[in-house]
């Protein structure tokens, strides 16, 4: 037993468990915590961020590359509410992320202290944080706290991942108590959850009558490291494969049974082959609105009648959104190489099949590189980013802002490694790239990382970028500027055929930007703009070859600037709006999620 104030144990057990990086900004009411961050035996680099929500993104980010959690810390009242949008990202996506805030002293409760919410209840702030959080604990004593720390542990690293809060009170921050923090090894579980082997029977079974199966790689099939066995399984039962938005990346885009990714902002072929199939695996697919054209019967899936294996690691998403077949409640990798294992050794003939996907993915190559390839200036939203595959190792690491952007990397870039396409999805936080991108760097420091995106989501937390001169990280930040926002733009206009507030202009209606270059160079970036389509690959390929944090502006067209939109999404149109009711009418009746 050793005497350590909560500060101290907090600190030296984020350590013993393996945390590398803390970030934040160390209000007041955190300061007896941060101050044990440079005691001897739980010293761990702090980052200091320019806004909380940034150090909730960063540690999102570093979660997503290495699948272990780093830990942000912040004050009590604004710098904990700031913390909010970062947390449910994290939640929505289950990213394992630690967040510690500052708490009133207990004896100080419900007076109205300062940067306290109490009108309702004392302390409030918690129950803001339950709504974004796996799990939340507020400490009350100094010498629980070892037994809060390795719950929390246990919650980030059992089950479906997800962020975790813990509030600790000024006072129990700062006093000291005889205590012993725990081994964490003996306080977790060994292995991952097997499936049981009627539900493999039952899966063989389905798939075994399949004539038309596609796999659905979900961000599940990532976060559980089953890659290798959804490539094992395709290949062996010749199933094409199409991903999600936070799936990007679980099966090799290069391959000849990808087909593609599914959705509203999906790929024409994605879709074509997912709503065709007539079993349908899902691995660690929660079926979004997003990811299944807000379940229109035909548009991304038609369950049923095709028939659904559902694999999930959280019982509560079978069943939640499409009927399955076989419902399967286990880790994903364990079960896919179950499946795999069980299937007949013989391989069924597939060749029309496959002849079919391969005419649809070329038909899809040529409406692609119609944008991709082209040479207009302002350049469309694609034509970076295929210069910037070509100047990109196959193992570097692109993460993508929302909006416009993240519809066109979905489409666009292809990646063929898990964990190297980073996106906010399930939430599709702005000004969640640039801080994230930080953290994908910090966990993988030998990888090109590359943040793309719009302007309006740079500039949401454009400030962060000062943190990778500030820490010698360097990321390639490439900002595509259409001067507004050009995805909610698109949206309007669908909608009324008019838009309010997405274009940033001057009084005189004329297009309004900030100098990106020069706002690059005054936070000490490398900055270049680029002002051709002769100079783009050679400018990205300098700055990939730099190893040095660099800002490259991309002046991109307002019009034909998006993604295709070959899916459907639900989002209703005012009464007064005539055009497009029919057509609305037409597909919300065809919703199979009720």
């Amino acid at each position: 037993m050793t005497e350590l104030t909560g500060g101290q144990i907090v600190a030296q057990a984020l350590k013993k468990y393996g945390v590398k990086y803390v970030a934040g900004i160390p209000g007041h009411g955190i300061w007896s915590l941060t101050d044990a961050f440079l005691q001897e035996g739980s010293e761990i680099p702090f980052i200091q961020v320019f806004h909380e929500q940034s150090a909730v993104h960063m540690a999102d980010g570093y979660y997503r590359v290495t699948g272990q959690p780093m830990a942000a810390v912040t004050s009590i009242g604004a710098g904990a509410s700031n913390t909010v949008i970062g947390m449910a990202t994290a939640y929505t996506d289950s990213t394992s992320t630690i967040l510690i805030t500052g708490g009133p002293p207990t004896h100080m409760r419900g007076h109205g202290l300062l940067q306290e919410l109490e009108r309702f209840t004392a302390n409030d702030f918690p129950k803001v944080a339950e709504a974004v959080s796996k799990r939340h604990w507020v400490a009350q004593r100094v010498d629980e706290l070892p037994f809060i720390m390795q719950r929390l542990f246990s919650a980030m690293k059992t089950g479906r991942p997800g962020p975790v809060h813990l509030e600790i009170p000024m006072d129990v921050q700062a006093e000291a108590a005889d205590v012993e923090i725990h081994e964490l090894h003996e306080r977790l579980p060994i292995g991952a959850a097997h499936p049981d082997p009627m539900a493999i029977e039952a899966a063989v079974e389905v798939l075994t009558t399949a004539h038309r199966p596609v796999l659905v790689a979900g961000g599940g099939a990532i976060t559980a490291g089953a890659s290798g066995e959804i490539l094992r399984l395709a290949e062996h039962w010749r199933v094409p494969v199409v991903t999600t938005w936070n799936g990007k990346g679980a099966f090799p885009e290069d391959h000849e049974l990808f087909a593609g990714s599914v959705g509203q902002t999906g790929t024409p072929t994605g879709n074509a082959i997912a709503a065709s199939a007539d079993v349908v695996i899902a691995v660690g697919c929660r079926f979004t609105d997003w990811s299944a054209s807000s379940y229109a019967k035909g548009v991304s899936f038609s369950i049923p009648d095709s028939r659904l294996i559902h694999i999930d690691v959280d019982p509560q998403e079978i069943g939640k959104n499409y009927p399955a077949t076989v419902g399967i409640a286990a880790d994903a990798k364990v079960t896919v190489e179950q499946i795999a294992d069980a299937l007949p050794k013989a391989r069924p003939d597939r060749s029309a099949y496959e002849a079919e996907l391969s005419e649809r993915n070329a038909a899809w190559e040529a409406q692609l590189s119609e944008r991709r390839d082209s040479d207009r200036f302002p350049f469309t939203c694609q034509r970076p980013l295929g210069a910037l595959r070509k100047v990109l190792p196959r193992d570097a690491i692109i993460v993508a802002g929302s909006g416009n952007t993240q519809g066109a990397v979905k489409q666009t870039f292809p990646v063929y490694e898990p964990r190297t396409h980073l996106t906010s999805g399930g939430f599709s936080s702005m000004g969640w790239a640039v801080p994230a991108a930080i953290g994908a760097k910090l966990g993988a420091p030998d990888r090109t990382v590359v943040c793309v995106l719009g302007d309006g989501d740079f500039l949401m937390t454009a400030q962060e970028i000062g943190l990778c001169v500030t820490n010698d990280i360097p990321v390639v930040f490439v900002v595509q500027d259409n001067s507004g926002f050009m995805s909610i733009r698109g949206g309007q206009r669908k909608q009324t055929n008019r838009h309010i507030g997405t274009e940033f202009n001057r009084p005189d209606g004329t297009p309004y930007s900030p100098d990106f270059k020069a706002l690059g160079e005054a936070f000490g970036l490398v900055s270049f703009r680029v002002e051709s389509d002769a100079e783009l690959e050679e400018t990205l390929r300098k700055a990939v070859a730099l190893e040095e944090p660099v800002l490259v502006s991309v002046p991109t067209s307002r019009d034909a600037a998006g993604p295709w939109v070959p899916g459907w999404w639900d989002f209703p149109i005012p009464a007064y709006a005539q055009e497009g009711q029919e057509e609305y009418r037409a597909y919300r009746g065809t919703e199979q999620h009720l």
